[in-house]
């Protein structure tokens, strides 16, 4: 019977930036593809089909475990980037001059002659 161990790791998913970000996420895809090899590698291995299922099925939860280890730090880009928008948004407001020669929906002024 051969054996194969295949291990995760969890992967810390507070980074300080998205270069962090970006390398969990290329050695998650990593580590997905190697247990993607042994997948493909267990019908070849030879032992018993009841084995060789049983490693599939543990192989194929590991990788979902990986893949939504991916999706979660996506995610948490893609909330960075909405909250650094919504700051942008407010600051671009904030700076907004309001008055006589700057006027607004609110304060206008029409003239006709």
């Amino acid at each position: 019977m051969t054996t194969i161990s295949a291990t995760s790791s969890s992967v810390s998913t507070a980074s300080s930036g998205d270069s962090g970000s970006a390398s969990q996420i290329a050695q998650l895809t990593k580590q997905i593809a190697k247990l993607t090899e042994q997948v493909k590698n267990l019908s070849s291995s030879g032992g018993s089909s009841e084995d060789v299922q049983q490693q599939q099925e543990l192989l194929q939860q590991q990788i979902e475990m990986l893949q939504q280890q991916i999706a979660q730090i996506e995610q948490q880009q893609a909330q960075k980037a909405l909250q650094q928008q919504q700051q942008q948004q407010a600051a671009a407001e904030a700076k907004k001059e309001v008055g006589v020669n700057k006027p607004s929906d609110t304060n206008a002024i029409d003239i006709y002659v």
